[in-house]
């Protein structure tokens, strides 16, 4: 009896048949799949490639899902302008034979940018953080001269069209920059854009505007000669921002006068063109991997300051294998932080040794207990060998060479006076409101009136009396001189405002203007660090500040001045409280710098009047 029966194998026979030879056979269709990868994230404006690239390979139809026409070809290159979450199809005679998830997130500036890149100043993303920043220089400067200013800085007149508009080919997601390249002589501005033609074409539009030349290149950039014939820019897109390469202004050759000598320098081979900007288009184009984000000294600094809505970086120089030894100073990160009223800046100075060498650096004995309520104050607080560094140069240098042996020449000691100096200087600055008013109101013209305050810390008075009695010498200023309990008392008069100059075992006072009998006193630097925070103007800590608040409140205090009557007096305040605010909106503003573990850091704020001018509200 047969295995099977004949039936039966007649049909297994020709299902067997028709399984080996019907994909092959004439009027049979091949089945078609795309293997499109898993679903992932990728970057806007970075080309996405799918498909297959090999030859012969079959053509599909490709919809890449974010609205834009549909492709065929073997594969697909497709670069996605915005954010969002999309699905890529692969279609073949209408049928979809694969497709692919991917989640479009915004490029990083920082990836934007050559890892080489020596220094860049950068706004992360645009959304959140231009709008303060705007509205915070119209209050200082002004609506319209801001507008005018900015509107000429490179692409910023897009990022300001994309303010007021709403709708713009600026991608509010990413960023704005300029960049330094180190074979590049010039600044490179790049700002992260959704349509790369369209952006190309408007920002060539305003360029035009203005009296520049635009040229189109075959190559899709376009070149951009300057109204004033300068040095030829160059605008071109690359995976999504858009870069402005300006080289820096030619120096003009300078033609010697009749009889000069001509200096020729002998070099062995030419130097590059730096001032090329195909340098700065190749250096970009040419990026690969991370760019200025994958930086070990970045990612080391970017920790040490505050977030904020501006960042500045700048590596250290590259020094030929030759050339001087490298300085300590190994990069710079910081971070600007804008408020309606106030920016603040947080900095971070890296070092590979300690950049002031020395015993501690004393305190300021004349903040510790002057008279309160200064307008502007100052203080250099470092340790006595870099007090001498700084006036004389560095031990064994020709600098302090040559001043050594040319105070030599005059008598002079210059050793004992760099010994005779303790580390500390000190100034302070104050208004005279009601001498000021007075004058105002009797000349009808202001006059500066106030007093100026330095102190320097000594260890010994008579180095600096020997220099005084000797400068003194011969003069033809007018001065007196009285002996007073450990050294002297100096008075002489300057465009009729009195000085006196007291130098004493342990400080050297000068005061310069009014006196300040009668103010109240108390300690001035702790009153600083309360106004500024943190340990400005303490010990070890380079200071300054100006404070046009406290300058006000002197004016708007005096209730009275002899001499001058209610009416006047008030007339005069309203007056010059006027000018002050159209002048300035400014209130305040200080910088202090002082030593840190591995480096140094830099604070700084600028605030202005609660009631300053306000923008035109970009929020």
């Amino acid at each position: 009896m047969p295995l099977f029966p004949r039936s039966s194998r007649s049909f297994v026979a020709h299902f067997l048949l028709m399984v080996a030879v019907g994909p092959w056979a004439s009027g049979c269709r091949r089945v078609v799949r795309a293997d499109l990868g898993a679903d992932r994230t990728v970057e806007a404006g970075v080309p996405v490639e799918l498909g297959s690239g090999e030859a012969g390979a079959q053509a599909l139809t490709w919809e890449p899902g974010d609205g834009t026409p549909s492709r065929t070809g073997s594969r697909l290159s497709h670069a996605f302008a915005r954010a969002g979450t999309f699905t890529v199809r692969a279609l073949h005679e209408g049928q979809e034979v694969g497709s692919v998830r991917l989640t479009v997130v915004p490029r990083p500036l920082l990836r934007a940018v050559p890892s080489d890149a020596r220094s860049l100043l950068w706004v992360p993303r645009l959304q959140g953080n231009v709008e303060p920043l705007v509205d915070f220089y119209e209050r200082l400067v002004g609506p319209d001269e801001a507008e005018q200013v900015l509107r000429e800085a490179p692409l910023v007149s897009l990022v300001l069209n994309s303010l007021t508009s709403g709708a713009s080919v600026v991608d509010p997601e990413e960023g704005f920059g300029l960049f330094l390249l180190p074979g590049f002589d010039g600044v490179v501005a790049l700002l992260g854009v959704t349509e790369p033609d369209a952006a190309l074409a408007a920002v060539a539009k305003e360029l035009e505007a203005v009296g520049h030349q635009v040229t189109a290149t075959e190559d899709g950039a376009m070149r951009v000669t300057p109204l004033d014939s300068g040095e030829p820019m160059l605008l071109f897109v690359d995976r999504g921002y858009l870069y402005l390469a300006i080289p820096d202004a030619a120096d003009e050759d300078v033609v010697p006068g009749e009889g000069e000598p001509v200096e020729v320098l002998a070099q062995e081979e030419a130097p590059a063109v730096v001032g090329d900007v195909e340098v700065a288009r190749r250096a970009v184009l040419g990026l690969s991997g991370e760019g200025l984000s994958e930086s070990a000294l970045l990612t080391e600094l970017r920790p040490k300051v505050a977030e904020g809505n501006v960042y500045l970086y700048s590596g250290a120089l590259q020094r030929a294998e030759d050339a001087e030894e490298a300085g300590p100073v190994r990069g710079f990160f910081a971070s600007l932080t804008v408020q309606p009223e106030r920016l603040v800046l947080d900095g971070f100075l890296s070092s590979t040794r300690p950049l002031l060498q020395g015993a501690d650096a004393p305190a300021s004995a004349l903040l510790a207990d002057s008279a309160l309520g200064p307008v502007a104050a100052a203080q250099l607080s470092v340790p006595p060998e870099e007090l001498a560094k700084l006036a004389f140069g560095a031990p064994g240098s020709p600098h302090r060479e040559r001043t050594v042996e040319r105070w030599r020449a005059r008598g002079l000691d210059a050793e004992a006076l760099l010994k005779a100096l303790r580390g500390d200087v000190a100034m302070l600055v104050y208004f005279d409101a009601p001498g000021f008013l007075r004058g105002f109101v009797q000349k009808q013209r202001p006059e500066p009136k106030g007093t100026v305050l330095i102190d320097a810390g000594l260890t010994s008075a008579e180095p600096v009396l020997r220099l005084l009695d000797a400068r003194l010498q011969g003069t033809s200023l007018r001065f007196s001189a009285e002996k007073v309990p450990g050294g002297k008392l100096y008075r002489t008069l300057m465009w009729g405002y009195p000085v006196q100059l007291k130098v004493g075992p342990e400080r050297a006072t000068l005061v310069a203007g009014e006196s300040l009998d009668g103010r109240p006193r108390g300690d001035v630097g702790r009153a600083l660090r309360e106004r500024f925070g943190g340990e400005t103007f303490g010990a070890g800590h380079m200071s300054v500040m100006a404070d046009l608040g406290q300058l006000r409140a002197d004016l708007e205090a005096q209730e009275s001045v002899p001499g001058v009557s209610a009416e006047r007096l008030a007339s005069a305040q309203a007056l010059v409280k006027a000018v002050m605010e159209g002048v300035t909106p400014l209130d305040s503003a200080f910088l202090d710098f002082s030593l840190a573990e591995g480096g140094a850091r830099l604070k700084g704020s600028l605030r202005l009047r609660e009631d300053a001018r306000t923008g035109r509200g970009w929020q």
